[in-house]
């Protein structure tokens, strides 16, 4: 193996997958026995005291009250939908995520991950909870007001775009250890993924080609699968993505508009047109096949040209009847 593939094995670290603590334990009893060793130990220490024999009851005491005091530390409620990642001095030993009240080696520090499902809409960023020194709260943790991203599709039109996703953690030590803000990371390439997207495809298609606005969700299950490969590796699972806002940008409005109605004008000619050429056929082989009337070759066209005036017309029209021959 060459030093260049050594260093490169070197530097990539195995990812850290999720291990489950399937059945913790109960709560109840250890938290009795510590708030009963801190009940204890004031008595020991004054009976100590009082005997004369502190020198076996006070340090017992001390020990008593110290241990059950330590002991409350192990304690953990977890809600539904809640879990708490366990570390031992740096030392990933499991995940919890069994609702109820728990009671773990109180030495455990205990990471809390929401299992929940979120959503956010791309364009708009999180703003986290102030605090002043003395803990109170000067601003709540909310989020701007989402802002569609400008980008050019595949032809070079700028647009502007913007999705709802909707995601949740699936594994907890993947979330915590593999990336620094699993929450930031999720934003971050959820929007990269949608302007990678937005550049494939052209925003608007005549020739049945798969477009931005005409293959909603087509486009949608390919955003969900380009958020998903990149988040693969962060823990968190996409269940939706769903484009919320779609316009050609203020600069190109007005023209892509009166494009839109010139095709759309045209394609309603085309069909007035193909129908009316339909009606005028089957007029003349009515006409021909019931011998109601014998035309010439100029009486037809005649009649073709009338016909087609009236069916025509985007206005009614007005017959002139001859009175003679």
């Amino acid at each position: 193996m060459s030093e260049s593939s050594q260093t490169s094995s070197t530097r990539q670290s195995p990812l850290i997958h999720e291990r489950l603590i399937e059945s913790p334990m109960s709560a109840w009893v250890p938290l009795m026995m510590g708030l009963g060793c801190m009940l204890l130990a004031p008595l020991l220490f004054a009976m100590g005291v009082i005997s004369g024999t502190g020198i076996l009851a006070i340090p017992l005491a001390i020990v008593l009250g110290v241990a059950g005091f330590i002991s409350l530390f192990g304690l953990m409620a977890i809600a539904p939908n809640d879990s708490r990642v366990l570390l031992l001095f740096g030392d990933y030993k499991g995940t919890v995520k069994k609702s109820g009240f728990f009671w773990v080696n109180p030495f455990l520090s205990k990471r809390k991950v929401s299992l929940r499902i979120r959503n956010f809409e791309t364009g708009s960023s999180s703003l986290p909870e102030q605090k002043t020194q003395q803990g109170v709260i000067t601003q709540a943790k909310s989020r701007t007001a989402s802002r569609p991203s400008k980008v050019n599709d595949r032809d070079g039109n700028p647009i502007e775009i913007s999705a709802v996703v909707v995601w949740k953690v699936v594994d907890t030590a993947e979330a915590l250890f593999e990336v620094d803000d699993y929450e930031h990371y999720v934003e971050v390439q959820s929007e990269a993924a949608l302007r990678s997207l937005a550049t494939r495809y052209p925003y608007d298609h005549d020739d049945h080609e798969v477009s931005l606005r005409g293959n909603t969700d087509e486009i949608c299950d390919q955003l969900c699968a380009d958020i998903q490969e990149r988040l693969g590796k962060a823990g968190v699972h996409v269940s939706e993505a769903r484009i919320s806002h779609l316009a050609y940008a203020p600069e190109i409005a007005a023209a892509m508009l009166q494009r839109q109605q010139a095709g759309a004008v045209v394609a309603a000619r085309t069909k007035i047109v193909d129908g009316a050429v339909g009606m005028v056929e089957m007029a003349l082989e009515h006409l021909k096949r019931d011998e109601i009337v014998e035309l010439t070759a100029d009486q037809r066209a005649s009649l073709v040209s009338n016909l087609l005036v009236v069916l025509c017309s985007d206005r009614h029209t007005q017959p002139v009847v001859q009175a003679g021959s």
